[in-house]
């Protein structure tokens, strides 16, 4: 049973691995309409062979030939998204009249044209809303088509015919009709309420994290990441402001700051992994690796730094930020069911969180791994020797800022040996 679910699993994503996870869904129900056409089809050709050969001889020929083309559709799809939806609507089109011509109305194979409501929106999507109109309107012309043109043999009057053909005509509007807007607006709610989750979980969420659990829900995210940069900032003295200044003002006050510290990580290019009061934590180099990680995550706290001296001028509140950097090899993942989150671990991470507490209002400090990535690009500070909880003692700098010219520039390489070995007054 496990092999035999495996290889009907590998049977619906067949040509579909190169797309999206959505696209990919939607392939893979077109496939699965794929072979249901072609067992179904297999079992009329050979109902018409075991009945009368001779004479269903044309109409066999032409199931098989159906199942032939429908069992393309997967290979299509390496084309483009739309190749395989194409030609299993131009091969059941063209089939359908053929049975019609053959059988005239009264076979009812004219009645499948009214599938294309509903099938269109599945195999080509919402976001081609002109394709699915277009081939709702063709089933349309061709089911009245074979009805005028293939009428079933009888003794009808002038009269009785026109009634019947009025009242066939009606219904198969209204049918098309029905069955178009309830299926569209079916899929415009699934479509809003995908948007809508998608939405929470990329606020929640790393675009690239939210990418695979889509493509494998309820799969493990964990990943072991060799090197990355990580960062805390905090507003030094926040307890007693918060005191001072009420819930309604602190929370407005927060607010803004991480709001405005949110935009900056996008438009660095880091990504923020959390809050926790008035702490905020982002890294760079991961869930996908950068070159320059170190880079991108200082010129983000010198950001941040002249958004919480902007902030500080506009309301008067004595607000300052005390910010911690390292860099190393890390760990991180998804953890949790329900609010779950991702989060990231390592010396790393407790080392800049070490950084932070050592620090100094306005100020960034370092570690040597920062300091070596940063190179002669940046203009420092030392800070000498500081022992750090489960790491030891360890080299600091503060960091002043990005050098602007080669002029700038250092006359030889700094090294650690270099550097003063005593605190610099801050």
């Amino acid at each position: 049973m496990r092999r035999v679910r495996a290889l009907g699993r590998r049977l619906a994503a067949a040509g579909t691995a190169s797309y999206p996870p959505d696209v990919r869904r939607r392939l893979k129900i077109l496939n699965v309409m794929c072979y249901l056409i072609a067992a179904t089809t297999l079992l009329y050709a050979i109902q018409q062979a075991t009945t009368d050969f001779t004479t269903y001889a044309s109409m066999i020929y032409l199931n098989m030939a159906i199942v032939a083309t429908v069992l393309l559709v997967p290979f299509a799809h390496r084309l483009n998204e739309i190749a395989g939806g194409l030609l299993l609507v131009a091969v059941e089109f063209v089939a359908l009249l053929g049975f019609a011509s053959f059988f005239s109305r009264e076979g009812g194979g004219h009645l499948q044209y009214l599938i294309a409501a509903a099938a269109a929106f599945v195999i080509f999507g919402l976001q081609r809303l002109w394709l699915v109109a277009g081939v709702i309107l063709l089933a349309l012309g061709l089911h009245l088509y074979v009805w005028y043109t293939f009428p079933v043999v009888g003794p009808v009057t002038p009269e009785q015919q026109a009634v019947i053909d009025s009242l066939y005509t009606q219904g198969a509007i209204t049918t098309f009709a029905l069955i178009a807007a309830s299926v569209y607006y079916a899929f415009s709610l699934a479509e809003q309420a995908k948007a809508e989750t998608d939405a929470v979980l990329r606020n929640v969420l790393p675009d690239p994290i939210v990418e695979r659990l889509k493509a494998n829900p309820g799969g493990l995210i964990a990943d072991s990441i060799d090197d990355a940069s990580i960062m805390f900032a905090d507003i030094s003295g926040f307890v007693a402001l918060a005191r001072r200044l009420g819930a309604d003002a602190t929370v407005d006050m927060l607010s803004r700051i991480v709001s405005e510290f949110d935009k900056l990580a996008v438009h660095h290019g880091v990504e923020k992994i959390k809050t926790i009061g008035d702490a905020y934590m982002v890294v760079a180099g991961l869930p996908e690796p950068v070159p320059d990680h170190t880079a991108r995550l200082a010129r983000m706290g010198f950001s941040m730094l002249d958004t919480v001296a902007r902030i500080r001028s506009d309301s008067g509140l004595n607000i300052n930020l005390r910010i911690g950097m390292a860099s190393g090899p890390v760990m991180a993942g998804v953890i949790g069911t329900r609010k779950f989150s991702y989060d990231v671990w390592g010396d790393a991470v407790n080392l800049a969180s070490r950084l932070e507490g050592q620090s100094s209002p306005g100020r960034i400090l370092i570690c040597p791994g920062c300091r070596a990535k940063l190179g002669d690009d940046f203009r420092y500070e030392a800070r000498g020797p500081i022992e750090i909880k489960g790491i030891g003692a360890q080299e600091t700098w503060f960091l002043l800022g990005e050098r602007t010219s080669p002029a700038d520039a250092p006359e030889a390489p700094v090294t650690p040996s270099d550097l003063p070995r005593t605190r610099t007054a801050s």
